[in-house]
C-alpha cells in the first residue's frame, strides 16, 4: 500500500472537478472544511471525501451555510460539530457567534442546532473539554475566553465562565490582549490559553463539572513572540506552543497534577536562508509522538520536526512547500497517512503523504475550495 502511494506522487496534480469522478471506497476519510465567507466566494462549511488508496479528494454534498466558520471541532462520536462564527474587527465591535450542528453518522451531513453569542468579537478558536460537557471559545479582539454548557441535544446553553485578559504589550502587530487558542489539558484539570497580544500563556484551574475557571498562572514568552496555538504530546507530559509573530515553537515539560510546566527549548520554524516576512499558523503532533509539523505563511511551507522519544525536544528535519498560498491550518487524517493543508489565499487544499520513517511529506493531490482556513477529518461510516 505504501509503494502504491509513492507511485501516486509521479501523477499530475488532480483538481477537485477531476477527483469528483473517481470512485470512493467505504473506508474513505471525511473532511470538514471551515472557511471565511466575508468576500462572498465561500458559503460556509464544506464536506469532502478523501480516498485513502489514492490521496484524491472529491466533494460530498452541498456546503452548509454559516458565517465565517474559521475554526471547527467535532465530538468523539462524530455526532456533533461546533464552529466559531468569526466576525468583528476590533475590541469595540459586536461579539461574534458560536454554532452547534447535528451530524448524520451515515452521510456526514450537518444540520444547525443552535447559534449563540461568543461573548466577544472575532472568536477564532474553540475546543471541547474531555467529558464533552462544555465548549470553550477564545475571542481574539479584547482577549476573552467564554465557557458554554452543552445541552444533551447538542444545543449550546448558558455561559458558565468568562474571563477577559488585561494588560499592554507593544507587540509588532495588534498590541493588547488577543486570546488566540483555548485548550483543556488531557487530565481535564487545567485550561491553557495562548494570548498573542500579551506574549503570555495563561494556565487556568478548571472544574469540568461546573465549567468554571480559577485564578490563572501566567507564563511569559519572548517579547514579540505572539503565541498562537499549542499541541500536546500524546503522552501528556509535554506540549508545544507555536509563536506566530517570531516564527518559533517553544516546548514545555508538563505535569498535569499541578499544571506545572518548565520550558525545554525554543526553535525556529523557518529555513535558515529565508529572510522575508512570516506569520506562523498551526502546529500538530503526530499520534505516535514522533513528529511535529508547523505551518509558515510567508515562505508558505510546512516545517517538519522529529521529536526525541526521551527528551521530547525537537530537531528540524526540513520544510515542504505548501503548494499554495497562506497555509493557515492543516490536519492529519485518522490513519496517520495523510496531512491536508488549507491554503487560504490560493483557494485550495493540498494533500500530502506522510513518510512514517522520516516524517517527510510527498504530494498526492490538490483540491479547490474557496477560502479554506480549518480542516477536520474522521473516518467515514460505510
Amino acid at each position: 500500500m505504501r509503494a502504491v502511494k509513492r507511485l501516486l506522487l509521479l501523477l499530475p496534480l488532480l483538481l477537485g472537478t477531476q477527483a469528483g469522478a473517481q470512485p470512493v471506497p467505504a473506508n474513505a476519510i471525511r473532511i470538514y472544511v471551515g472557511t471565511y465567507t466575508t468576500d462572498g466566494t465561500s458559503k460556509g462549511i464544506y464536506r469532502l471525501l478523501l480516498d485513502p488508496a489514492t490521496g484524491n479528494v472529491r466533494s460530498d454534498g452541498d456546503p452548509t451555510e454559516t458565517v465565517s466558520p474559521s475554526f471547527l471541532v467535532l465530538n468523539k462520536a462524530g455526532t456533533r460539530l461546533f464552529a466559531v462564527n468569526e466576525t468583528g474587527d476590533s475590541a469595540t465591535d459586536a461579539a461574534g457567534g458560536v454554532s452547534s450542528f447535528a451530524v448524520d453518522p451515515s452521510t456526514g451531513a450537518i444540520r444547525l442546532l443552535s447559534r449563540v453569542s461568543s461573548a466577544g468579537p472575532a472568536p477564532c478558536h474553540l475546543s471541547l473539554d474531555r467529558d464533552e460537557k462544555h465548549l470553550l471559545v477564545a475571542n481574539y479582539w479584547g482577549g476573552s475566553v467564554a465557557v458554554f454548557a452543552i445541552q444533551p441535544d447538542g444545543r449550546l446553553g448558558n455561559v458558565t465562565a468568562f474571563v477577559r485578559h488585561v494588560g499592554e504589550n507593544p507587540t509588532p502587530r495588534d498590541p493588547g490582549p488577543h486570546a488566540h487558542s483555548v485548550q483543556v489539558d488531557p487530565s481535564n484539570r487545567f485550561v491553557l490559553v495562548t494570548d498573542l497580544g500579551l506574549d503570555t500563556l495563561f494556565v487556568y484551574p478548571y472544574d469540568g463539572e461546573r465549567g468554571s475557571l480559577g485564578a490563572p498562572r501566567e507564563v511569559a514568552l519572548a517579547k514579540g513572540a505572539g503565541p498562537r496555538h499549542l499541541a500536546f504530546h500524546p503522552d501528556g507530559k509535554a506540549f508545544y506552543v507555536l509563536n506566530e509573530l517570531n516564527g518559533t515553537v517553544t516546548g514545555f515539560e508538563y505535569e498535569a497534577q499541578r499544571g506545572a510546566l518548565a520550558e525545554m527549548q525554543t526553535v525556529s520554524t523557518l529555513a535558515k536562508d529565508y529572510k522575508g516576512p512570516n506569520s506562523s499558523a498551526e502546529v500538530v503532533v503526530t499520534s505516535d509522538g514522533r513528529f511535529l509539523y508547523a505551518s509558515n505563511r510567508g515562505p508558505d511551507d510546512i516545517a517538519i520536526f522529529a521529536i526525541d522519544p526521551r527528551t521530547r525536544k525537537l530537531t528540524l528535519v526540513g520544510h515542504q512547500r505548501a503548494q499554495g498560498l497562506h497555509p493557515r491550518n492543516f490536519a492529519i487524517d485518522p490513519t496517520g497517512e495523510y496531512l491536508v493543508v488549507a491554503n487560504r489565499d490560493s483557494d485550495g487544499l493540498a494533500v500530502f503523504v506522510i513518510d512514517p520513517k522520516t516524517g517527510t511529506l510527498g504530494q498526492a493531490s490538490v483540491f479547490r475550495t474557496p477560502k479554506p482556513v480549518c480542516i477536520l477529518m474522521r473516518k467515514a461510516v460505510p
